[in-house]
């Protein structure tokens, strides 16, 4: 059962980005400070990446840990309430991620990931982007 109210549950979900969240903008803003440029939610691509590389035709998705459950990460919890509910969610948010990202890989795109928790710490961040980045361009 929820301990909220369903109007304070409601106003809740509403808060909760699909562009332009913390995570995105601490990459995006990386990106550019490494002296990448790059577009941003490119509609004709699949799945909408957050981030295209044109010229190295990589597309950045940066994934929040609860909704596309990051392994092992505090963050990818599961609500204790309306649990298959949430399940099915999950699966489904898992799903379309495999197949625009096959989708995207047999149109020659490159994917990276990176998770929201993976943003706390832009040192590492950085450190991690830089590597990735520099063994797909090669």
């Amino acid at each position: 059962m929820d301990t909220i109210s369903k109007k304070r549950r409601s106003w809740n979900m509403s808060r909760i980005r699909s562009k332009d969240t913390k995570p995105e903008k601490a990459v995006r803003s990386l990106l550019h400070k490494l002296g990448y440029r790059f577009r941003i939610h490119n509609r004709k691509l699949p799945g909408n990446p957050d981030i295209i590389l044109k010229q190295f035709k990589t597309a950045i998705f940066v994934h929040g840990c609860f909704w596309h459950r990051h392994k092992g990460c505090k963050y990818a919890y599961t609500p204790k309430s309306r649990i298959q509910f949430w399940n099915k969610k999950f699966s489904d948010n898992l799903k379309r991620h495999r197949e625009v990202t096959t989708e995207l890989k047999k149109m020659g795109w490159n994917i990276i990931i990176i998770w929201e928790c993976q943003t706390k710490n832009i040192f590492k961040l950085q450190l991690q982007l830089h590597r990735k980045l520099k063994t797909l361009f090669k």
